[in-house]
């Protein structure tokens, strides 16, 4: 009987399975990451053998974040769906340097954080599970008591210090002393430097702090010489003054994407508060796609380590942070660009500018946020049009948006009601197609076409991510089948039963 059973199920077994190697993945490339920003000082301790001189008590010194603390979340970022985690800078700093941009030694790591080793476990760890490093690279300074700046020889390895605030790229900016690019020596040593930390740990990317302020030149050579080592190296400029206009003059150096400041200004606005109007979002997109190359990808973030938090925005209007944040993440993770996540936003973060928004994680929070963002990672892993397909608005009025995202056959509807009341919405045959449904992928909805028009209905502060699909009918020939295969299964539990019941009397 065992053996008929297995017959059986066999075919089905087979029918149901995914043929491995039946289809080549697309190779990944940066705008199907979703990143998880990291102030390594205030992550995790994850080694106290290197706190030395860390306080937890003061937020303006080092409080005991590590290397080896991040390797131990690893699985907590997997869980949430994130594909790269991107380290602020790991080189020595200055003694008050927690952030790590006061650079004192580009070859070595901060103590503080660990050792060159634990760092390369890391990234191992990282890669054995599908998730990429990158890290914040500093060319612009370096910390305020460099030892270069006592050696007479590296004089010429800086800008002077009162040169016209006006000269970006010969400023010393924040006070920190500005190095310069055009000497060849400076040159040449920052590029050997970028270079071994890829040969040395085997990273996976740069973001590149205060872009407008180092020559286009060098920026181009820094691309060609990161490139020739690893190809497939992403490069991210940090261009602060990061207009569309600001953005377009360094995409002749070659790197892979830009932080987008201008959009950040935009979201922060919409996503604050309810009944706020989307309408500067999408102007924001038009002018990027007006002034920039098709193909320059942006990134986008609610807050960085420079800015003060989203929570604290939320906090400003008198707005649950968890609502605000849900209905933000909702819309970085279905619209073009890469989607930057700085570390606390899955437990809203609170925090004004530094130090106050460079607080220790706490992992022992509500779950809520948490789930929100690994559903929303999950549907945009699985539905490719949300990371590279083309966006259509449908509808946009009053804090209320729906867009669409398209890629070969594959369409998915956004619906984002950013009002303080529920709105119904309208679609009609020329928006998208008739005779079709509207699966909601967040929170369960069903919007059937009927007369040629979808009629969506939406609470308030809510948003929903829509899979169009052909209508769903009773699939009769899968129940049938189903209803054989248990009625075989009570069949062999049956016989095995009877079977024991002899075996017993005998």
């Amino acid at each position: 009987m065992r053996r008929v059973l297995s017959l059986v199920l066999l075919p089905f077994l087979l029918f149901y399975a995914i043929p491995v190697g039946a289809a080549e993945k697309e190779e990944r490339t940066l705008e199907d990451e979703i990143i998880y920003s990291i102030m390594i000082d205030r992550f995790f301790d994850g080694n106290p053998e290197n706190n030395r001189d860390a306080d937890v008590t003061n937020p303006d010194t080092f409080n005991g974040g590590d290397f080896a603390g991040v390797t131990k979340k690893l699985d907590y970022l997997k869980e949430m769906g994130f594909t790269t985690i991107l380290l602020s800078p790991v080189f020595t700093n200055d003694k008050e340097g927690y952030h790590g941009y006061w650079v004192e030694d580009f070859y070595n790591t901060d103590s503080h954080f660990g050792t060159l080793d634990e760092l390369k476990t890391l990234v191992q760890e990282a890669h054995s599970r599908d998730i990429k490093v990158m890290v914040d690279f500093v060319a612009n300074s370096v910390g305020p008591n460099h030892p270069w700046l006592q050696d007479p020889t590296k004089e010429d390895w800086f800008h002077e210090k009162d040169s016209n605030d006006e000269q970006l790229e010969k400023s010393w900016i924040d006070g920190l002393p500005d190095l310069n690019q055009e000497n060849p020596e400076v040159k040449d040593y920052l590029l050997d430097v970028a270079k071994w930390w890829i040969e040395e740990t085997n990273i996976d990317g740069y973001r590149l702090h205060q872009v407008e302020y180092v020559n286009r030149d060098f920026w181009k050579d820094f691309v060609r010489v990161v490139k020739s080592e690893k190809s497939d190296f992403y490069l991210i400029g940090d261009v602060l003054e990061g207009t569309p206009k600001t953005i377009s003059s360094y995409e002749e150096t070659g790197m892979d994407a830009f932080m987008d400041y201008t959009k950040n200004e935009a979201l922060r606005q919409a996503f604050a508060a309810p009944d706020e109007s989307l309408t500067n979002l999408f102007s924001v997109k038009r002018k990027n796609e007006d002034l920039l190359k098709a193909d320059t990808q942006l990134v986008n973030f609610m807050d960085t380590s420079q800015s003060s938090r989203f929570t604290f925005d939320a906090a400003n209007h008198n707005q649950h942070p968890g609502t605000r944040w849900k209905i933000a993440l909702s819309y970085l993770y279905t619209t073009p660009g890469v989607p930057v996540i700085f570390y606390g936003s899955e437990i809203a973060l609170n925090g004004n500018e530094a130090p106050e928004n460079h607080q220790l994680m706490n992992f022992k929070t509500e779950q809520d946020l948490v789930d929100y963002i690994t559903d929303l990672a999950e549907i945009r892993a699985a539905h490719p049009a949300l990371s590279r397909g083309k966006l259509d608005v449908l509808y946009e009025k009053d804090g209320v948006v729906v867009y669409k995202r398209t890629l070969a056959e594959e369409t998915n509807v956004v619906v984002i009601n950013n009002t303080s009341k529920t709105q119904k919405i309208v679609l009609n045959q020329s928006q998208l197609e008739e005779n079709k449904e509207l699966r909601g992928l967040l929170n369960g909805d069903l919007v059937r076409s009927q007369d040629g028009t979808y009629s969506i209905v939406i609470d308030r502060e809510l948003a929903e991510v829509y899979k169009l699909v052909h209508k769903s009918v009773i699939n009769i020939p899968y129940f049938a089948v189903l209803f054989a295969v248990l009625a075989l299964f009570a069949l062999f539990i049956a016989l095995v039963m009877k079977r024991s019941k002899r075996n017993s009397i005998d």
